[in-house]
């Protein structure tokens, strides 16, 4: 193949590194009915190795013509940090990113986690220091993309908030979020269509209008000036309007009666320049990593 530039640009697609079944009973008598095995804890049961994962990238790499080899997404967060062998992970780090790679966090709040089949925030904020500790330490300049959904069922208007507050502190403006569109055969669809999580039996809020569904997306893209109108509509909708105005922790600033940014006062601006807010792009950045120093 002539037109082969010696790159494998992504190996092992949805759950790329979650290679094994999960445990011993599985391979008998199938997934447990009413049990995951990652989330919301993981299951005392399940066995945790890379170790075919990383003879596979071998594999790879040591093919005629393969100069580098590559994961951009895929990766179970949850599942590598429940590893006790580090090795999968630092390989990761210093041979197999391409600059960024995306991961699924999908959202912050609890209530919409649970209803996700996913591990609390904390899972994903420790891999995320640990990820960068690595690049630090073999001088990588990489980044993460966290994959966000909005609208899932469970979250209402007040988890939107704080997945946009969870942001802001964070420092990363999601270029694009993805609003949840139920497909088949998924417990995330039986709760949209019924409203109920059929794992527990209980009531699910599921967001539904198109009103609604708007907001949310909005609150996720909140520094956008396209954006500004609806997510001041969605905070007052919550009962948020402490985001609304000039100070570090909000935000969105006001509007004027003509529907224009309202400027801050001579006080405010000096407020600003105390807190940093001011300053353009001061308070959101498009993505996290480590800077290189630059060698005089």
């Amino acid at each position: 193949m002539p037109e082969f530039k010696g790159y494998i640009h992504d190996v092992g697609g949805p759950t790329a590194n979650f290679r094994y079944g999960s445990c011993d009973k599985q391979k008998t008598d199938g997934i447990c009915a009413r049990r995951k095995c990652l989330a919301p804890t993981p299951c005392k049961n399940i066995k945790v190795s890379h170790s075919e994962y990383i003879q596979l990238l071998d594999e790879l790499k040591s093919l005629p013509g393969v100069k580098k080899v590559f994961i951009r997404s895929g990766i179970r967060f949850d599942y590598l940090m429940l590893d006790d062998d580090d090795t999968f992970f630092r390989r990761l780090v210093k041979d197999h990113v391409s600059g960024q790679l995306k991961v699924a966090p999908e959202h912050c709040s609890s209530n919409v986690l649970r209803c996700m089949g996913k591990p609390d925030i904390s899972v994903y904020e420790g891999f995320k220091k640990k990820y960068f500790e690595l690049c630090k330490k073999y001088g990588k300049e990489q980044y993460l993309v966290p994959y966000l959904m909005s609208s899932h069922p469970g979250s209402a208007l007040d988890d939107a908030v704080q997945l946009a507050v969870y942001l802001k502190k964070s420092g990363y403006a999601p270029e694009q979020v993805q609003d949840f569109y139920p497909t088949p055969g998924t417990v995330s669809t039986t709760m949209f269509y019924t409203g109920i999580d059929p794992l527990s039996g209980k009531k699910v809020y599921v967001p539904s209008t198109y009103e609604e569904k708007k907001l949310q997306r909005a609150l996720l893209q909140y520094n956008r000036p396209e954006h500004r109108a609806t997510v001041i509509q969605a905070l007052k909708k919550a009962g948020r309007e402490d985001l609304i105005g000039f100070g570090k922790d909000c935000l969105v600033r006001p509007m004027n009666t003509k529907g224009y940014e309202k400027k801050p006062s001579d006080k405010q601006r000096s407020s600003d320049k105390i807190n940093g807010y001011g300053r353009k792009n001061s308070s959101v950045k498009k993505t996290a990593g480590p800077r290189k120093k630059k060698h005089k």
